[in-house]
């Protein structure tokens, strides 16, 4: 009998990257669970920001990010909070992505079970995004995060920004969490040679969707303090139609007018396999290339 097991992802970000204790308290949530696999999980002290990827079988999933949300509201106040990431919650957003067997139907009723029980567990004030967005002005989570946490007391007052679930009142200390469902993305970060956050602002609003950049780019620029350097941080929505090679060569050409150079780039997180292979294809000038020579695509067929 085929297999017919379904497979969500979810990455859940949490509002901390500097306090190790804290860290692995959170992650602890999503070891040795039945049904679940910790993929990844990555902090960065800049942004202060923990960012985790888990795969299973969905309730079991929705049932092990519940507890790692109870045990980040008990660990993370976003009034003493700082970082360089835009953030509105102690747990800022909770995508789940189709990955096998489910579609994004049920990805997006899946997460809408989570939001309600956040709620009613912990009080924690949701709105829903992306494929989950109840209005079309939600469906962007920069719009949904605008004010962040030191404005949301009061955003959620205004008519049209009630949570989807909850209070028009933040949690005190966690504030407000977005919770969707969404097709797989790319966070990729571009390193640039100079201490000038002014360059990596511009870059972003060059490359980014809203500025009349790529479609499926969401950036911001971000400083590096403790390397001297800044960067172009990334979401690529959709990495088949704005993909990681274009982007990065287009932010070297930005670069260049102010006398800089890319000096590297970041994966945060995990990314498909195509995703990379398109950008080493591009490199590399490979002819007449097919998904069919990479080695481990045939395996897993």
């Amino acid at each position: 009998m085929a297999d017919v097991k379904k497979i969500v992802e979810c990455v859940p970000n949490f509002s901390e990257g500097r306090d190790l204790e804290k860290i692995e308290k959170i992650v602890e949530n999503f070891r040795a669970k039945k049904d679940v696999k910790l993929l990844d999980y990555s902090n960065d002290e800049d942004h202060n920001r923990l960012v985790v990827t888990v795969v299973g079988e969905p309730l079991a999933v929705k049932e092990a990010v519940k507890n790692a949300v109870g045990t980040a509201i008990e660990l993370i106040d976003l009034r003493k909070h700082e970082g360089q990431h835009p953030r509105m919650g102690a747990v800022d957003v909770i995508p789940f992505i189709p990955i096998k067997n489910i579609d994004v139907k049920e990805a997006v009723e899946l997460s809408k079970e989570l939001a309600k029980e956040l709620w009613e567990e912990y009080k924690l004030p949701i709105f829903l995004y992306e494929d989950s967005a109840s209005t079309t002005a939600r469906k962007n989570l920069a719009k949904v995060r605008k004010g962040q946490f030191e404005g949301m007391a009061e955003k959620v007052k205004e008519p049209e920004w009630a949570p989807d679930f909850g209070e028009r009142e933040i949690h005190p200390s966690a504030g407000v969490t977005a919770v969707g469902a969404r097709m797989p993305l790319v966070a990729f970060n571009v390193n640039l040679g100079t201490a000038d956050l002014k360059v990596a602002d511009f870059i972003a609003k060059k490359v980014r969707h809203i500025g009349g950049g790529f479609r499926y780019v969401k950036a911001m620029g971000v400083s590096l303090d403790d390397r001297g350097i800044v960067q172009v941080s990334m979401n690529l929505t959709n990495y088949k139609k704005s993909t990681i090679y274009a982007v990065v060569e287009n932010i070297r050409t930005e670069a260049k007018r102010f006398g800089v150079n890319v000096v590297g780039t970041e994966l945060i997180g995990l990314a498909p396999m195509e995703a990379l292979i398109e950008s080493a294809v591009y490199y590399l000038g490979i002819e007449d290339f097919n998904m069919d020579q990479v080695l481990e695509s045939r395996i897993m067929e």
